[in-house]
């Protein structure tokens, strides 16, 4: 074991926020373990690694641990050959006190591996009924939720845990984006769970957050920004600004083009009486297609899965990303909550009396009837309490 001791100054993450810390793996290593400590009183060290073929995890600030060997690896990292030569800790300074912040890290290389713990799976959960709602052209409305975490970052639950409690809440789709990573990627498909798990990754820097969506390979997030939406590009994938007015994790990022796909619903927005998630969705382009989004991390935190509720209209829930690119989405605050979803030329208004319909001009009309069909315009329109608390929304 190597230990290497050390001290973040406030201006070291001034200058620097993500600092590598080299050691070295010789040839026949079967296991990598890396330990951080340091007085989490004081300050925040985000903790990740690469190696020379390079990124082989993160786990941000939820792990002070992490084991990589070939056949398995602490969630969060990679599995795979544990290639010799120099291998990084990546520690980003995500709070660093004036006074400066000390650290240790352990670093052990050993030339056997445990055995990979036993994960058991969770059953597969029973859904409610679906709700009754017509198809459109051969395609039907289906009900997901576009961000949540596991254990590959910093929730609570298995991938396996997980999509129990989304399919238990009458969920077809959910993207499961962990932060900074793809450990997870592997895991959605591996069992049928009764529900479309799709892959993402939350791209997580202290000036915004943003989803890239597909199973488009690690997102370099030490990049600007405008590389984020070049890899989703290049790589067939969809990027989403995430909670862009969310307090510390704002969006705050320069951008030369704005991705056109964004989280105006988050579990954050508690009182939907204050307007400016809508005023910023119209102020961020006019034709943004906008997702909502619970950002599942563990029961009592944020909202459960489905809270909100994205509708995309579409083949099947797999096909949920192609929805969005095409702007075939409606946002309701749960899944069996008030909904208001565009059938062709015409607006169906469920679970809605006595709401108020709000036309993208401003023109409202109360809805009355529990299923209530009123013509459809062109723009974003909502559903409305008397007291203006926003109940539903479509494209």
């Amino acid at each position: 074991m190597s230990v290497i001791r050390g001290h973040w100054t406030l201006d070291d993450r001034l200058e620097s926020m993500l600092r590598e810390v080299p050691f070295e793996v010789p040839a026949g290593a079967a296991a990598v373990t890396v330990a951080l400590s340091y007085d989490r009183s004081r300050g925040v060290l985000d903790l990740g690694g690469g190696s020379p073929r390079g990124f082989r995890g993160w786990s941000g600030g939820a792990r002070d641990t992490y084991m990589i060997t070939e056949e398995w690896a602490t969630p969060g990292y990679l599995p795979g050959p544990l290639e010799p030569g120099p291998w990084q800790v990546w520690l980003r300074l995500h709070r660093v006190p004036p006074e400066g912040l000390d650290y240790t890290l352990e670093i052990t290389v050993a030339d056997t591996a445990p055995p990979a713990p036993v994960t058991a799976e969770p059953p597969v959960a029973e859904r409610p009924p679906r709700r009754d709602i017509p198809a459109v052209d051969g395609l039907r409305w289906y009900a997901g939720d576009f961000h949540s975490h596991t254990v590959h970052s910093d929730g609570s639950l298995t991938v396996g845990e997980l999509a129990a409690l989304a399919r238990g809440r009458g969920l077809d789709f959910l993207a499961v984006t962990d932060h900074n990573t793809v450990s997870h990627h592997p895991e959605l498909t591996s069992a049928d769970r009764g529900i479309a798990l799709l892959p993402g990754q939350e791209v997580t820097t202290d000036r915004g957050h943003a989803n890239v969506f597909g199973d488009v390979g690690w997102v370099d997030f030490r990049r600007p920004a405008d590389s984020w939406a070049r890899h989703a590009r290049d790589h067939g994938g969809l990027m989403s600004i995430n909670h862009p007015l969310g307090g510390d994790c704002a969006w705050l990022q320069p951008l030369a083009e704005r991705p056109h796909v964004a989280e105006v619903w988050h579990s954050g927005w508690w009182d939907r009486r204050w307007g400016a998630p809508l005023a910023w969705a119209d102020a961020w382009r006019d034709d943004l297609v906008a997702i909502g989004a619970s950002d599942f991390h563990r029961p009592g935190d944020d909202g459960l899965p489905g809270s909100p509720t994205t509708w995309v209209l579409a083949e099947d829930p797999a096909a949920a990303f192609g929805a969005v690119a095409a702007g075939r989405t409606a946002i309701s605050a749960g899944p069996g909550e008030p909904l208001l979803l565009r059938l062709g030329d015409e607006l169906l208004a469920l679970d809605a009396d006595g709401l108020v319909l709000v036309r993208p001009g401003g023109a409202r009309q109360v809805i009355r009837g529990p299923r209530t069909l009123v013509p459809a315009g062109e723009g974003r329109h909502r559903l409305e309490t008397y007291e203006n608390e926003v109940i539903a929304l479509c494209e």
